[in-house]
């Protein structure tokens, strides 16, 4: 079987050089992907607990049109996501198109004029500057007369409670916690990290609500932030949640109040939950979230295998080969425009969709810089699909994530460090 493997791996590029590097790092990873299995068998009973409970059945298959009332299958799967988040409510709908609107909706609709949005882990992903108004843009909250404060984090990545402590004030509504790394290359938070610093803010002025950007750490760990007294957690189901089968969407889940405000913003004022059709993708949204768990897990192998085949090669790593994890990306500083361009190649080459096509850097809407990105997707955009990507900016740090299957996600891996070979960025020794 390991012949006809080899021999199916040197048959779709990989060198065998890369493929015995590869397999020897592969062989001391036993221990690391037991532990992640045994985390998405938990999470997995925990989904499939939320479903049962909520008597999900055939009938909540059947699209909506118009205006949506009454819609079984949309109020169901809204149900199945608070429970097994352990939340208040939640709204999860297609209407809403990514995790940046995700965030948008929810500080739009919980902070009001005079307010102030505080950010206790220093400068937000890129995408969100021009929504709070940090980088001016029509719509902002900055428009609307709200206010914002950063605390940047300590020089070891973790939070300066002094500095936040001083920061909260008579206008401070809204605190948002960004679970993930985004464009930086700070550790990201546990759940455990986070619920610690809820408690600290609440203890300080209890009636802040607390929002962290759940994205990438879906199903990472065994609890949630809305476990940890978070008021609202929000993503994006074409990551983590999504379990590869949804389109597109969004949800926000936590207090019945912030939820609510949500969806009034989202639809209409009187009007709220009641309206959204479903259009008929309530299926592969529940399915989706049915296998989230087990994707998750393969992409986490995913990121474990990454940083344990770079950092040998000297390329720093975040997190590093045997840190904890906290989320699926895992950053690789590759020191050059050459190895970033070859690592992204390696990875688009890998895809199941648009394979033959070379990735190039773009002036992509909201980020400060180029930014080159790699995805073959099925769901154009999927991050919980294999894909990479990083600003074409020192120090030439990728972003990896996603993959279907470890095994996807392990070929990927192993195109992109061929590449790198190929383009002289990285060598084995």
């Amino acid at each position: 079987m390991d012949k006809y493997r080899k021999e199916q791996y040197l048959k779709m590029g990989i060198s065998e050089a890369v493929y015995e590097y590869c397999t020897r790092v592969e062989e001391n990873l036993k221990e690391r992907f037991q532990a992640i299995d045994a985390t998405a068998e938990y999470n997995q009973l925990k989904v499939l607990h939320a479903m049962q409970k909520n008597h999900v059945n055939a009938e909540c298959f059947n699209g909506s049109s118009g205006y949506g009332y009454d819609d079984v299958g949309r109020d169901t799967l809204e149900q199945v996501y608070a429970d097994c988040f352990e939340a208040e409510a939640a709204l999860v709908r297609p209407q809403i198109t990514c995790g940046t609107h995700a965030l948008a909706l929810a500080l739009l609709s919980n902070l009001r004029p005079g307010d102030e949005l505080l950010s206790p882990a220093g400068k937000p992903y890129d995408t969100l500057e021009e929504v709070i108004g940090i980088r001016p843009s029509k719509g902002s909250l900055a428009e609307y007369g709200i206010t914002y404060r950063q605390v940047d984090l300590l020089e070891d990545g973790f939070f300066d409670y002094a500095g936040i402590r001083a920061a909260i004030g008579e206008k401070t509504k809204l605190v948002t916690i960004q679970r993930s790394k985004g464009y930086q290359t700070r550790p990201s938070f546990s759940v455990a990290q986070i619920g610690k610093l809820i408690s600290f803010v609440k203890s300080i002025k209890p009636d802040v609500i607390c929002m962290v950007d759940n994205c990438y750490g879906e199903f990472v760990e065994e609890r949630e932030p809305t476990q940890v007294n978070a008021d609202m957690i929000v993503g994006s189901l074409i990551k983590n949640p999504g379990g590869g089968l949804a389109a597109s969407g969004g949800y926000i889940a936590g207090k019945t109040e912030c939820v609510e405000n949500a969806a009034y913003r989202l639809t209409s004022p009187g009007l709220g939950k009641e309206v959204g059709a479903s259009l008929g993708i309530i299926q592969s949204f529940m399915q989706g979230f049915f296998l989230a768990p087990t994707i998750v897990a393969g992409a986490l192998k995913g990121a474990v295998f990454a940083a344990n085949i770079y950092e040998p090669l000297g390329f720093p790593v975040i997190p590093d080969s045997v840190e904890s994890r906290h989320d699926i990306i895992q950053a690789v500083t590759l020191k050059s425009a050459d190895g970033l361009n070859a690592f992204c190649k390696g990875i688009q080459a890998a895809a199941p969709v648009d394979s033959y096509i070379t990735p190039e850097a773009w002036e992509m809407p909201g980020y400060d810089s180029k930014v080159i990105m790699a995805a073959g997707a099925f769901v154009q955009g999927s991050s919980i699909e294999l894909s990479a990507d990083g600003p074409l900016k020192e120090p030439y740090t990728v972003y990896f994530q996603g993959g279907l299957t470890w095994y996807h996600a392990k070929f990927g891996i192993m195109k992109s460090l061929d590449e790198m070979c190929r383009a002289g960025a990285a060598h084995l020794t």
